[in-house]
């Protein structure tokens, strides 16, 4: 059954100012979020090919949603870290549709709500009983969750389905190994002086290494490239967030990225690019790229630990499990990746 079968009476109601219906879409998230939703997006693109689709997210992920070219315009949110928004810049009629691709409680549901849409499509939850849908699983991987959620309601998305197109500008430095020491929580940063040797080693194997940095992770990348042994002009971003054309760029030409849990990883595997990433609070299996050989993950769990969320992925200071990841065995998953 399809999203239109299940619609009713006619909706020029909600009808976006050029007479398209609207759908909107929430994922008010970051980059690795946004990535993780390129199947959904591409499903309901498919599926509500005459709407006006709406992603509401953060106003600097506009250019990454672009980029995927199956949304026609960003509403943009504000919110503190993974806060749900506080309200959305609706303006217009109600919209046909809105599905909630944020999370599964009250908030994301009721801010929603408020749009006034015809449908609202999200996980049931006993505080919002007149939202039907399926119930919520904590071991599910993030792409599967909400392929099942857009399923339950008769809109099928493939959880592999997430490539995007490389830009068409070239990258300054082909062939390069992009090392990204940056996460927006501690507990997902491996220590810089161990990036800095990893770096050391490629360098040694011959290989270019460049270090990337988003908004506020200069002085990190700069203290990596320098204990490297690297110069100042392989530091790329830092100041801000990298223009996301360039950055496509840069991960598309490279030979690997080697990163931890963090929105790189999942541009990397949209953009099919090799990759080596480092995981510690939360487990592979529920933010892991797919099984492939060319994407190489690291994870040292220790039996009795909780074997999904052994962590606190919010933390402040590197996880234990993430420590116990050496720099030989990184480098080890670099050079022995599938361009070896």
């Amino acid at each position: 059954m399809t999203v239109h079968e299940r619609a009713g009476p006619a909706l020029t109601e909600h009808r976006a100012a050029d007479g398209r219906p609207s759908a909107v879409v929430l994922r008010a998230l970051g980059l690795g979020d946004l990535l993780t939703i390129v199947p959904c997006l591409r499903a309901l693109r498919r599926s509500l090919p005459g709407h006006d689709l709406v992603l509401a997210a953060p106003g600097r992920l506009a250019a990454v949603a672009v980029a995927t070219g199956l949304v026609d315009r960003v509403l943009p949110t504000t919110a503190p870290g993974r806060s749900v928004p506080a309200v959305l810049p609706w303006e217009g009629p109600p919209p046909e549709l809105a599905v909630d691709l944020h999370g599964n409680g009250p908030p994301s549901h009721r801010l929603l709500q408020r749009l006034r849409p015809r449908r609202l499509l999200a996980y049931r939850h006993a505080r919002t009983p007149d939202i039907p849908g399926p119930e919520w699983r904590d071991d599910e991987h993030e792409r599967e969750r909400w392929c099942r959620l857009l399923g339950w309601y008769g809109i099928e998305a493939d959880p592999t389905d997430l490539s995007i197109a490389a830009p068409a500008c070239a990258s300054p430095a082909p062939g390069a190994v992009i090392v990204h020491p940056g996460a927006d929580a501690g507990a997902r940063r491996w220590p810089p002086e161990r990036f800095a040797a990893v770096a050391r080693a490629l360098r040694r194997a011959g290989l270019d290494v460049v270090v990337t940095a988003g908004a506020g992770e200069g002085e990190l990348a700069r203290r990596v490239a320098r204990g490297a042994g690297l110069p100042q002009e392989a530091v790329v971003g830092g100041s801000g967030d990298v223009p996301f054309d360039e950055l496509c760029a840069l991960v598309a030409g490279a030979r690997c990225v080697l990163v931890g849990d963090t929105g790189l990883a999942h541009l990397a595997t949209a953009l099919g690019t090799p990759s080596v990433v480092l995981f510690g609070p939360v487990a592979p299996s529920l933010w892991g790229p797919p099984p492939h050989p060319r994407h190489r993950v690291l994870w040292c769990p220790r039996a009795g630990e909780d074997p999904l969320r052994p962590g606190d992925a919010h933390a402040s200071l590197p996880d234990a499990r993430l420590l116990r990841i050496t720099v030989g065995q990184v480098v080890e998953a670099v050079l022995g990746g599938p361009d070896a």
